[in-house]
């Protein structure tokens, strides 16, 4: 598109017209019909402020679950409905004066976020009973006594001191963080608009909407307060530093194409210059700022996805944060940075689709190569996950490179499948517990099969989804990304993922022999019994890790009628 064509486009949206100085400057045009997906989240986050506010506190929880499932489920039925209209005609639109595409992709991704979300949630509402040991373990008669009590993943007054008297009283009272339901809807919003952003400011200002909320979201833990506090801390350092890397990316591309719009760079990047900003002569065309814009841009993306090496946060953000916190990050976030960094690819650099590629491939490989070879040495559960998710996006990676159709769909369809079982996984880690709270070192899990085998069984199910084990989501995802890649020229990236591939199988199948064929230990953890609220967290996990392994046409089929990027 012409720098003329993006003018017409921004004039015509009703920013600045020629027309009498009495009506100089009208009203812009948003289409309403077309953000109602994020207007949605963003209204009922909102009013979950409210109640916090004016709300009884004892009526809290329930008010703020809710009104976060129905925003959530009210935001997906928007979505349908958008996506039915633009799937029969195979049309896109640009909403927001210019600032957010609606197209087949930005709505197959919003509705996986949207999904992963509510799933999410009921992790995130979880209060069950379980047995638990009463006080120190021991009764006054000195034999082993169980007694029931509440459970929650999140701190029962977040801005008390940890241990402190305050924190005690909410604790006997029975609070919990009832913030966390609004925090999430704010992330959400964030997320469904980051790969729907159409120009650099919007996508920047998404990325802080969502990251905000999560950096709050990781530091409210019940159990182990100053290790989750501490992640935060990381979480929102690192974050900060690539955040401003983002941003510095930004200014150098709006130096070089003297706009922020995708389709205003775009066309410059292609050669097409016809107003040139008297302020930016001395800038636009230049090659140097596209490349160091472009690679900037592209640090602040990898570190969202956990590439290597930008993905030193992960494992010990993963470790730390809420297990719901961590299971709704590795999912959701993957999906919105992804879409992100396959609409900045495609659409702002497609003529730099060759010039990247060797950075491209770098990455990928130490990705996949680094995720797989350093989880073999993790003892602790969620730390090993947060090394899978980090060669997961690497693989993914690979469906990023292929530069193609098919490239697009198949990493489509792998973070809708990968983002269920993550989810699923993290909800079953919640349900081990001893005294301390969730029993996350690895040699806890020796002999799980036999005192829980059927907690074992689905947890394994997520493991050989996690390996790409024929007949699972898993394999489905890693065979459309892997081909999409050979055929797209990338054949020897597909050869170390398929190595990376086997040996992330190891400390997976480890992990199932640990459970099924060791000795369960006397001092072994319990697995508390779900409630419906993380039975059917699980329950969507494993349908979809069975449905799409064993029938994925169907799901492969919508990801490629996404159809591409509009400019």
């Amino acid at each position: 598109m012409s720098a003329t064509a993006v003018h017409s486009l921004w004039t015509t949206a009703g920013e600045v017209t020629s027309a009498a100085p009495g009506d100089r400057f009208t009203a812009p045009t948003i289409e309403y019909a077309q953000l109602a997906p994020v207007l949605i989240v963003v209204g009922v986050a909102v009013l979950g402020v409210l109640v916090e506010a004016f709300v009884p506190r004892r009526a809290r929880y329930t008010t703020q679950v809710f009104l976060t499932v129905v925003a959530l489920a009210a935001s997906f039925a928007a979505v349908i409905g958008l996506a039915a209209d633009g799937y029969a005609t195979k049309s896109a639109h640009i909403a927001a004066m210019g600032a957010i595409a609606v197209d087949g992709p930005a709505l197959f991704l919003q509705g996986t976020i949207l999904l992963v979300s509510m799933v999410s949630v009921f992790t995130f509402a979880e209060r069950r009973l379980e047995p638990a040991p009463h006080g120190d373990g021991v009764s006054p008669a000195g034999t082993k006594s169980r007694a029931w009590g509440r459970v929650d993943s999140f701190a029962a007054q977040a801005g008390s001191v940890p241990g402190s008297d305050s924190e005690k009283a909410a604790v006997k009272a029975g609070f919990t963080t009832t913030e966390v339901f609004p925090l999430l809807l704010f992330s959400v919003a964030g997320m469904l608009v980051f790969p729907a952003a159409n120009d650099l400011l919007t996508l920047f200002i998404a990325l802080e909407v969502f990251s905000l909320p999560l950096y709050l979201l990781c530091a409210v833990a019940r159990r182990k307060r100053l290790m989750s506090q501490e992640a935060a801390v990381k979480y929102f350092l690192l974050g900060s530093f690539s955040s401003a890397f983002l941003l510095f990316g930004i200014a150098l591309l709006y130096g070089y194409a003297g706009t922020v719009s995708y389709a205003g760079i775009a066309g410059v990047v292609d050669g097409d210059i016809q107003d040139i900003d008297p302020a930016l002569a001395d800038t636009m065309g230049n090659d140097a700022l596209l490349l160091i814009g472009g690679a900037m841009i592209l640090m602040g993306l990898f570190f969202k996805v956990g590439a290597v090496p930008f993905h030193m946060w992960t494992p010990d953000v993963y470790q730390g944060a809420p297990t719901p916190v961590t299971g709704f990050m590795a999912a959701a976030t993957k999906v919105a940075a992804f879409g992100a960094l396959l609409r900045l690819l495609y659409v702002v650099l497609p003529g730099l689709t060759w010039d990247l590629r060797p950075v491209m491939w770098g990455v990928a490989i130490v990705t996949m190569v680094g995720g797989a070879v350093v989880a073999i040495t993790q003892t602790d559960i969620k730390r090993l996950l947060a090394y899978s998710s980090i060669a997961h996006a690497g693989f993914i990676l690979a469906g990023v490179i292929a530069a193609s159709p098919d490239g697009i769909s198949s990493v489509l369809f792998y973070l809708g499948v990968y983002s269920f079982v993550t989810v699923g996984a993290f909800a079953v880690v919640t349900l081990v517990r001893d005294a301390g709270g969730e029993a996350t070192h690895l040699s806890k899990w020796a002999g799980l099969g036999r005192r829980s085998p059927l907690t074992a069984a689905v947890f394994a199910v997520f493991l050989l989804s996690f390996a790409g084990i024929p007949l699972t989501s898993g394999f489905s995802g890693k065979f459309a990304v892997f081909k999409a890649a050979a055929d797209g020229g990338a054949a020897p990236l597909v050869v170390v993922g398929v190595i990376s591939s086997a040996i992330a199988a190891f400390f997976y199948i480890r992990v199932i022999v640990l459970m099924f064929f060791s000795e369960p230990k006397a001092d072994g953890p319990t697995v508390a019994v779900p409630s419906p609220l993380t039975m059917t967290t699980i329950a969507v996990g494993v349908a979809v890790t069975l449905v799409l392994g064993l029938a994925p046409q169907y799901f492969l089929d919508l990801a490629s009628q996404a159809g591409g990027f509009v400019r």
